[in-house]
């Protein structure tokens, strides 16, 4: 899949995300713009009942009270036709007089026990509330939940105002004496403090669906974005394989079939000298396909968990003064180095021998591969408190950051710049980790580009279970 290709299906899956997260939230919204109306409707309809039902106890109250001696006063004096009660109490209430003033504690009781009631049992709304009488004229509450409000203007502490601003900006509230031309208008006040978390808890279910299944196209979208990057990359780091395999294939296919003919030729066929010459290249270069092939097998068997380890005590002291004895020819061709210093105490460990000399070879291998100017290698064993630890270091090109993170990977190769002849199939540092790994032990590296490499290998003396 080409790059554009991939950017396209991301900015495809990112808009269609941006999309559906927006119709979701513009949804939530909505449906919590309609239960904040339906909660209003039904908090504005306890108030319209609670209201009916406290001027009907004022009426019981005025009746009882003040129109019976009225009434008295007026029977003492005069004969009374059957509709003058029922005037008085109409005039009564209408007439020059505050309501406010009328309101007992009983009455209190019944707004306070009515308006839970009609909350809780009818409305089914369990939220802590506050209300209050609040009388329009003289800027003050007269009742403040159940309770008469007596307070001073100059005492007024700030927490108190503050209590009352809360109260005051709610929109829950009704007229309770409009139709009384004298009495003070009032309002009686209802406040949540809770509204708002009570209207979200109510779409909680959808919240959390909806933030539950977003995630997971997410997560979806970007391990598929993820996958999709991998893929391509392994595509290419493949794809680099099969070339570099082509190349390595080449030179000495073209070797062998170049001694073949030089063989078979008249001047060649009769000198026997020639002809094992010849031939010795031949076996040569056909043991180093069959080691590039081993090494490709060996991988695919690492893979399979198919590779089966001798192990046997080994001195890793005289495995690393044999590699490094091997390597030093190529070095000194370079006028390069190597120092070496044995210092491990306790180089006996349980292992493989075949397959750490063969990764002790590798690593000094890239160790003189990397290195653009005059190799100067170390080589250093050290005693660790679980095993070996074996460490070559290099000043080589170096390895940037990005490629530390893969350069374990198999068929992956770090880039080189100019430096064009290093060869190889990328197998090299997989397979040492894939020994060491099965050896129990653990392999890092550390470098900066251009101030060369440390490679660091520890191998445990048993084989951690």
């Amino acid at each position: 899949m080409s790059k554009k290709a991939i950017i396209l299906i991301i900015v495809l899956m990112s808009t269609a995300l941006i999309g559906v997260s927006s119709i979701q939230f513009f949804w939530l919204q909505k449906s919590y713009s309609l239960q904040e109306e339906a909660f209003d409707d039904r908090i504005l309809l306890v108030l319209s009942r609670t209201k009916e039902r406290l001027l009907e106890e004022l009426q019981k109250d005025i009746k009882s009270q003040d129109i019976q001696k009225t009434l008295k006063k007026l029977k003492d004096g005069w004969e009374q036709d059957k509709n003058l009660e029922e005037e008085l109490i109409k005039n009564f209430l209408y007439a020059d007089t505050n309501v406010l003033d009328k309101i007992s504690p009983f009455n209190l009781s019944v707004i306070d026990s009515f308006l839970r009631r009609d909350l809780i049992i009818n409305q089914g709304i369990m939220l802590d509330y506050q209300y209050g009488i609040y009388s329009n004229k003289s800027k003050s509450f007269f009742m403040k939940n159940g309770n008469y409000v007596v307070e001073f203007e100059d005492n007024k502490s700030s927490s108190t105002m503050r209590d009352e601003a809360k109260i005051l900006s709610t929109p829950y509230r009704i007229s309770l004496f409009e139709d009384f031309q004298y009495s003070e208008p009032s309002d009686l006040i209802l406040y949540f403090p809770g509204r708002q978390g009570f209207l979200w808890k109510a779409l909680l279910p959808i919240m959390i669906s909806s933030i539950i299944f977003t995630s997971l196209i997410l997560f979806c979208f970007f391990y598929t974005i993820n996958i999709i990057f991998k893929q391509k990359k392994i595509s290419e780091i493949k794809n680099d394989f099969i070339n570099n395999m082509t190349h390595e294939f080449k030179t000495p296919i073209a070797t062998i079939s170049l001694a073949t003919d030089s063989i078979g030729s008249p001047m060649i066929i009769g000198n026997e000298d020639k002809i094992r010459r010849f031939l010795s290249i031949i076996k040569a270069e056909n043991r180093r396909m069959l080691d590039q092939v081993e090494k490709v097998l060996q991988m695919a068997r690492f893979e399979k968990n198919e590779v089966e380890l001798k192990n046997e005590e080994v001195n890793i002291n005289d495995l690393m003064q044999t590699a490094v004895d091997n390597a030093q020819l190529k070095v000194s061709e370079r006028g390069g180095s190597i120092s070496l210093d044995l210092s491990s105490k306790k180089p006996i460990i349980m292992a493989d021998k075949t397959h750490i000399s063969n990764i002790l070879a590798n690593l000094l291998d890239n160790a003189e591969k990397y290195t653009r100017e005059t190799p100067r290698i170390e080589v250093k064993t050290t005693d660790e408190k679980e095993g070996v630890q074996i460490m070559i270091k290099d000043n080589g090109v170096g390895i940037s950051k990005e490629d530390l993170k893969n350069i374990f990977e198999k068929f992956y190769r770090v880039h080189t710049g100019n430096l064009h002849d290093v060869k190889g199939f990328g197998l090299g540092l997989s397979y040492v980790k894939s020994i060491v790994d099965v050896h129990g032990g653990r392999v890092f590296v550390k470098s900066e580009l251009g101030k060369g490499s440390a490679f660091y290998v520890t191998l445990p003396y048993k084989k951690r279970k």
